[in-house]
């Protein structure tokens, strides 16, 4: 009987040891999907809702679902200042990125390319905006503009996001620059272009996806920022900001459509971008 009982038992235990590891190795095989599908989940859910809640009709208040409708996609400044804080947010945004971007550019080269005296200071120098808390650094500019006594609104909003942006430039037009191949532009100079051709013909072309996507990522920093410019802004309302203040009383329906509707601009220039980069590895 114990022989028989024995014998029932072992086929049971080597199914049970046989099913947990053919578990184990599937989530073994599977954890980096898993953890990416996790990680795009909690990543897109606050996405996700912005976007279904830019079809609610509701009225003042947008935080319960009221009904669907399209009658704020087809008038998204319906909301009293949400225009106007859209139109600030785009101004600012734009000039911070054309000035951050022509300086951080000629930064990063200055860097890349020539050895310096306080070379090394400047490159600590760039990456401490970068390593500081906003909440410091606006305070800070507050504080600069007040000695000064600069009265603070949209001008001082564009130095200040000029101020941070510089150094994201400078970080991404720098590595592009290091992936050069220093061959192309010995091979131009050889080919009897002087330098300023063999930077216009060569060097430009090359870096300038570094310049796109740094200034691309000036924008963003920009158009999204909230502490530093909640410092540095005075009367001057810009989208966050109109957003943050809305918060308290309710968040119309309209920033959620301008929201996503930025989200998809976003997404198709990244596309955009892809699609481009694509066909020119293929060539």
């Amino acid at each position: 009987m114990s022989t028989s009982t024995g014998t029932r038992q072992r086929p049971a235990a080597v199914s049970q040891q046989s099913f947990g590891s053919k578990v184990g190795g599937w989530f073994g095989r599977n954890a980096i999907r898993i953890y990416a599908a996790l990680a795009f989940t909690y990543l897109f859910i606050p996405v996700a809702y912005t976007l279904v809640f830019s079809f609610n009709n509701s009225g003042r208040s947008n935080y319960s679902w009221q009904g669907f409708t399209l009658d704020k996609w087809k008038n998204p400044c319906g909301a009293p200042d949400v225009c106007p804080a859209l139109v600030t947010s785009l101004k600012v945004g734009v000039l911070a990125t054309i000035v951050a971007t022509v300086l951080g550019t000629m930064i990063a080269f200055a860097l890349a390319r020539h050895r310096f005296r306080g070379r090394t200071a400047t490159n600590l120098t760039i990456f401490l905006p970068m390593a500081t808390p906003e909440v410091v650094m606006g305070a800070s500019l507050l504080a600069l503009f007040l000695n000064l006594k600069i009265n603070l609104g949209f001008n001082t909003i564009v130095i200040a996001h000029v101020m941070f942006c510089i150094s994201f430039v400078v970080v991404t037009v720098k590595a592009r620059i290091a992936s050069l191949d220093p061959r192309l532009e010995q091979a131009a100079m050889d080919l009897y272009a002087d330098e300023m051709q063999t930077f216009r013909r060569i060097t430009l072309p090359l870096v300038a996806p570094g310049i796109l996507a740094g200034a691309l990522l000036a924008f963003s920093l920009s158009f999204d920022d909230f502490i530093i410019t909640n410092f540095n802004s005075g009367t001057v309302n810009t989208f966050p900001k109109f957003v943050y203040v809305s918060s308290l009383r309710g968040i119309p329906a309209q920033a959620n459509v301008i929201a996503s509707a930025m989200f998809f601009i976003a997404l198709f220039a990244v596309l955009v971008a892809q699609l481009v980069s694509g066909r020119r590895r293929a060539r």
